[in-house]
């Protein structure tokens, strides 16, 4: 694991947890310089992305367990706001379930939460490693992992979007093999709660129309009363996509200064 520390030292603290074979630089990096402007940052990697490729990532509950001691070790047990980008929102629900460390605003990158059982699990994560394993091979079938990857996603390409992508299938062919198939099977058999609710956290959801309506009924059951802000986007599209951009630091910003409820 790894945690870097960045931004306005003086401002309010902010978590940053990436998705699925993400790092937090690949994940955040078109957005980073204007999140550290207006907050203090404590930027993820989870082990398996922290550079040390001798070791895979283990499971979602260890990882979460080193996010809570940091904490704990570093911020009294407290932050201001968590942004888990995709799979990163499993860990914001945990971490406010598990109730170790507090959050005041827990941020759902548009998660799509899926949960099944063990069986299924093991066939998908053998499906995403063959596609993984087949794209270390050269670069002709690098892009074919990404083109899945946006096809995956339901994204509508464009250069922006290309060019994220890109980087994101690079980025998974560079890790250990094991990494990629642990982090998508534990993030698929880890339960998290129906009816998570905590005292003083507010649950704010960026949901992603384009994903489709399944995953508000998810948000819905998963988290009590949550504060939905619905765009008409593909899946975390202010990231890699510019006219998104400023309309999520925006509802960021707003909910991070109160619990305003649109």
């Amino acid at each position: 694991m790894k945690f870097d520390e960045m931004g306005r030292m003086d401002g309010k603290t902010m978590l940053l947890l990436p998705g699925t074979a993400c790092t937090w630089q690949i994940n955040f990096h078109t957005v980073i310089d204007r999140l550290a402007e207006q907050y203090h940052l404590i930027c993820v990697n989870y082990d398996g992305f922290d550079g040390d490729n001798s070791k895979p990532f283990t499971d979602m509950l260890t990882v979460t367990e080193k996010i809570e001691d940091y904490i704990l070790d570093n911020h009294g047990g407290r932050v201001d706001g968590a942004y888990g980008s995709s799979l990163g929102g499993s860990f914001v629900g945990l971490l406010i379930q598990r109730k170790r460390v507090h959050i005041d605003h827990g941020f759902i990158g548009s998660s799509d939460l899926d949960q099944g059982s063990p069986v299924v699990a093991r066939v998908m994560t053998w499906i995403v490693g063959r596609w993984i394993a087949d794209a270390g091979k050269n670069e002709k079938k690098q892009k074919k992992l990404k083109d899945m990857l946006v096809k995956n996603f339901g994204m509508d390409m464009d250069a922006e979007t290309d060019a994220f992508m890109g980087q994101f299938a690079g980025s998974i062919v560079s890790l250990h093999p094991k990494t990629v198939a642990r982090e998508f099977y534990s993030d698929y058999v880890t339960p998290l709660e129906d009816d998570i609710h905590v005292d003083g956290t507010t649950v704010h959801i960026i949901y992603a129309l384009k994903m489709g309506p399944k995953y508000e009924k998810r948000y819905l059951r998963h988290f009590r009363n949550p504060d939905i802000r619905r765009f008409d986007m593909q899946h975390e599209a202010w990231i890699f996509q510019s006219n998104w951009t400023q309309p999520i630091l925006d509802t960021i910003a707003e909910c991070m200064e109160g619990d305003k409820r649109q």
